[in-house]
């Protein structure tokens, strides 16, 4: 049977490289899955995080216009927000998924929940993809290429290791030795009635 990793694994490369045939921050996102499925929400996050990382590219640009950079800036608020909303999608598929198992009595908790741990493989799924980029680049040195390889081969050994690492906290919590106990994620900048810069625009 395919482990969780594995096919959270080939959804996050299927969507990076879906992207980057259009390469577009403003391409329009074409999932192939079913609608509110794992299998939906583990696309439409890789894709979220696909389109910011490289938002987070052109804002780095020396020469953006400070208009554009401010424009972008907002959009990377607005792609956090929807990164963390699809995160607890995520985490309530498998607050779903494990309703009816009844920890042991010496269960812990862990000190992140399933979907946060998924987000980092999703992160890693495009450092892969564009470490491999540099890898196979015409146009620079050798030294740049062989320090990229490194880079690359540490990339899927994290890979590896987090991918494990998991699948075992999914069977810990499957088999009752660990709980999920999932924290909402509370982005007060991003709330009128929480940021003062907001709330106080609205008592002037």
């Amino acid at each position: 049977m395919k482990s969780f990793s594995a096919k959270a694994n080939a959804i996050f490369d299927e969507a990076t490289e879906a992207y980057h045939l259009k390469n577009s921050v403003s391409a329009q996102m074409e999932n192939p899955y079913e609608p509110d499925t794992i299998e939906y929400f583990l696309y439409e996050k890789n894709w979220i995080d696909v389109v910011q990382w490289h938002l987070e590219d052109i804002i780095r640009d020396p020469d953006i216009l400070p208009k554009e950079a401010l424009e972008i800036k907002r959009w990377i608020d607005r792609s956090n927000q929807e990164r963390t909303d699809l995160v607890e999608k995520i985490d309530n598929y498998f607050l779903h998924h494990f309703q009816l198992i009844v920890p042991a009595n010496d269960a812990v908790i862990n000190t992140e929940s399933p979907a946060w741990a998924i987000d980092r493989l999703s992160i890693l799924a495009i450092k892969i993809y564009h470490m491999r980029e540099e890898v196979n680049r015409m146009d620079t040195d050798q030294q740049h290429l062989i320090s990229c390889r490194q880079k690359l081969n540490v990339l899927m050994e994290q890979r590896v290791d987090l991918s494990a690492a998991i699948d075992r906290l999914l069977d810990d919590i499957a088999q009752g030795r660990k709980y999920m106990k999932v924290y909402r994620q509370m982005k007060m900048y991003n709330d009128p009635s929480l940021n003062p810069v907001l709330y106080g625009k609205n008592k002037k």
